[in-house]
């Protein structure tokens, strides 16, 4: 049996779009609202969450205080991934200001947005990187195919950065696009010891996904990564494009059935506690946010 007290939704997200900086929001569009805690909070419950990995969705830092600010007054926010411009050497004051609160995990650049393929590989971001390494803070990437084998050479340079793959790069499963990045997410499983996330598959499937869709990308994750470095993450409130949080939750739950109880145990929580540094999850249980 899984240990539900200790199950955590590694990727979701809260917003206000009048806050004006998700420049990537359809506007009128299914996400153009407010998403906040109390929106959260039933669908944990019901799937036995206890707490939650808060990440970045827009390229500011007033965004990341917004969310540590949210982090701060919600219990079942257990870490905060948030955001600096690795181009932008002075954000180093910013990244030392933000270490400064204990939810505050690590840093995501949205590169899936930025031209350059190539762009993680450039020289003038290492002073980033080895301020991730020296700090012990995350690095989340969020990419598409194309970026898979530039942030593995980077990788290569950084044995010592903890680093996890957002919603397994994005594989394109509605154009049935899965030999090139199969053998690409295969390598930087093999080559790096990167980390990646069980999430965002049914977003690239479309509304009208099964279960039978998805195996084929869920599994050569799952069989490439191994149990020790896979995490479940809900990319709520992104994935109500393709699907409700329950029944994400319920496929996500039939695709790693094959695993033991430690295994699955590991995936719906264990990895991001320790991936990320997480504290215990009784404040939220506790408090009867989350009922374990």
């Amino acid at each position: 049996m899984i240990d539900e007290a200790l199950r955590i939704d590694a990727h979701q997200h809260y917003w206000d779009p009048a806050r004006g900086d998700y420049f990537w929001m359809v506007p009128g569009g299914k996400l153009d609202r407010v998403f906040a805690p109390s929106d959260l909070r039933p669908c944990l419950a019901r799937n036995k969450i206890g707490g939650t990995v808060l990440i970045q969705a827009a390229p500011t830092l007033e965004e990341t205080d917004y969310l540590l600010d949210i982090a701060d007054r919600e219990p079942t926010v257990m870490g905060v991934v948030g955001w600096i411009d690795f181009e932008d050497r002075s954000h180093l004051a910013a990244l030392e200001r933000f270490r400064k609160n204990p939810k505050f995990k690590g840093i995501r650049p949205m590169i899936q947005d930025i031209a350059d393929p190539k762009w993680v590989m450039h020289p003038n971001l290492s002073w980033a990187f080895d301020a991730l390494v020296e700090y012990g803070l995350c690095f989340d990437a969020l990419l598409h195919p194309q970026h898979i084998l530039p942030l593995l050479k980077r990788l290569l340079r950084y044995p010592n950065l903890k680093v996890v793959i957002d919603h397994g790069a994005r594989p394109q499963i509605r154009d049935e696009a899965f030999s090139t990045w199969a053998a690409d997410i295969a390598r930087l499983a093999r080559e790096s010891s990167a980390f990646v996330k069980l999430s965002g598959l049914t977003t690239e499937a479309g509304p009208e996904w099964t279960e039978h869709d998805l195996e084929p990308y869920a599994s050569h994750i799952l069989n490439t990564f191994g149990p020790e470095r896979v995490m479940f993450g809900s990319d709520w409130p992104v994935c109500l494009r393709a699907s409700s949080y329950d029944r994400w939750v319920d496929a996500a739950s039939a695709l790693t059935a094959f695993y033991s109880d430690a295994e699955r145990a590991a995936v719906f929580g264990g990895n991001a506690k320790a991936f990320y540094g997480l504290d215990d999850l009784t404040a939220a249980v506790g408090q009867g946010l989350v009922k374990a």
